[in-house]
């Protein structure tokens, strides 16, 4: 029995939207310590919604399929309609995720969020320390 659905497994093996946006309108970026999964989800926005969105991801092959699945999945969307993307919707748009798994399409979402966050923070002019586009999470070196 399969652990990856094939979804899953062509999306490791065959991301999308890797890279970087140069000047990207927000930028999102979080990690689990205990897994050591890093993720960096890059947005572009023209009147009110997404246009293009890139990732860098340091981790696991789900790290990987949930950055390339959740960059598929906002393009085209309005910034309201991508913060409505859940942690579920993403492993559901895999076909799922084993359970020990799932926190990978946490940080998926969560680097979204995160992007958003300090794309409507610019937008607003806000530079406040919670205006940050990254979590709590530890920040990539390289």
């Amino acid at each position: 029995m399969a652990i990856y659905t094939e979804k899953v497994m062509d999306h490791f093996q065959n991301p999308r939207n890797v890279g970087e946006i140069p000047d990207a309108d927000g930028v999102g970026t979080v990690g689990n310590a205990a897994c050591g999964d890093i993720m960096k989800i890059y947005i572009k926005v023209d009147k009110d919604k997404i246009v293009d969105a890139k990732f860098k991801t340091f981790g696991c092959g789900a790290a990987i399929a949930t950055s390339s699945m959740c960059t598929e999945m906002v393009k085209g969307k309005t910034i309201d309609e991508a913060l409505a993307i859940t942690r579920e919707q993403v492993a559901d748009e895999l076909g799922g995720l084993p359970p020990v798994k799932m926190h990978c399409s946490n940080l998926a979402a969560d680097a979204l969020h995160a992007a958003i966050k300090e794309y409507q923070c610019k937008k607003t002019g806000d530079q406040s320390s919670a205006c940050s586009g990254a979590t709590d999470a530890p920040k990539p070196t390289a």
